[in-house]
């Protein structure tokens, strides 16, 4: 699955901002225990992979000029529930690029 968001942040901006709110993405998960593991591939690529109600999804945020792009591989498991953990994606990706 692939979601883009568009900002006018800036890299180094987004880049700042995914750093210092990273710990936050567990925050956003419904039922309150998930573990979020995010490192730094690259200057621009942060890897997650968060855990969950017994299942492991994992992915990356790609920085670009003008959008950020989360690129997330869905177990076949959890294809039924993908409407919903996309628009998770849009509305709280959203909130941590635009939260000061």
């Amino acid at each position: 699955m692939r979601i883009a968001l568009p900002h006018d942040l800036g890299r180094d901006e987004v880049r700042r901002r995914l750093h210092e709110r990273s710990h936050e993405i567990a925050d956003h998960i419904p039922g309150g225990l998930a573990d979020v593991d995010t490192s730094w591939t690259n200057e621009d690529t942060m890897h997650l992979v968060v855990n969950a109600m017994g299942q492991r999804i994992s992915g990356d945020v790609e920085v670009e000029d003008a959008r950020v792009i989360f690129e997330v591989e869905l177990p076949s498991s959890l294809f039924f529930v993908r409407p919903l953990i996309e628009n998770a994606i849009r509305s709280n990706g959203q909130k941590l690029l635009t939260k000061d």
